[in-house]
């Protein structure tokens, strides 16, 4: 599949709706037999954007939000950007936060399209070094960052997801390919 008509631009408040449904449907598909199955069942696209239109008005200026559009600027995809948040961070790093795609359309190239966007993006912002987390057991992600150029620095963290730990790996990269 390729990605001919695919957009990349900012995100609006108008698109809140439309990603939150790429996200929870994005979540539900990617994290299907590694999450428990109670947690991605209870996720909801109105609750979702209900949350993310709080965030989107508090975040403006420090994360960007950005929207992968097709021919008919309809949300195909989105990904989210800014300084990273770890306790351990270096003065001028970033993180990419978030990244999903409609899941039929995954393998089209709108992920990359994404990828590439933030990367040149935090490079624009000065960021040195772009870090991102990844659940471990979520193959297929990897092996999209890595192809993008990320790589496992070694830092491992556990997250909860319904009272199930789930280790969870950091990989960085810079924004030009450093």
């Amino acid at each position: 599949m390729a990605s001919v008509g695919v957009g990349v631009r900012s995100m609006t408040e108008a698109d809140i709706d439309a990603v939150s449904a790429v996200r929870v449907r994005g979540w539900q598909a990617a994290y299907a037999g590694i999450l428990p199955q109670g947690y991605l069942d209870a996720m909801s696209v109105e609750a979702d954007a209900a949350r993310r239109r709080e965030f989107f008005a508090k975040s403006l200026g420090r994360v960007e939000n950005l929207v992968a559009v097709d021919a008919d600027d309809a949300v195909v995809g989105w990904a989210a950007h800014g300084p990273y948040r770890g306790e351990d961070a270096a003065s001028g790093e970033g993180e990419l936060y978030a990244i999903y795609v409609r899941p039929d359309l995954v393998g089209s190239g709108i992920g990359r399209a994404l990828t590439d966007a933030v990367l040149a993006s935090a490079e624009a912002r000065g960021f040195s070094r772009v870090r991102l987390w990844v659940l471990a057991d979520n193959a297929r992600a990897r092996r999209f960052y890595e192809k993008a150029g990320f790589a496992p620095d070694g830092v491992v963290q556990e997250e909860s997801y319904d009272g199930t730990l789930l280790p969870e790996v950091r990989y960085a990269r810079g924004p030009a390919g450093r």
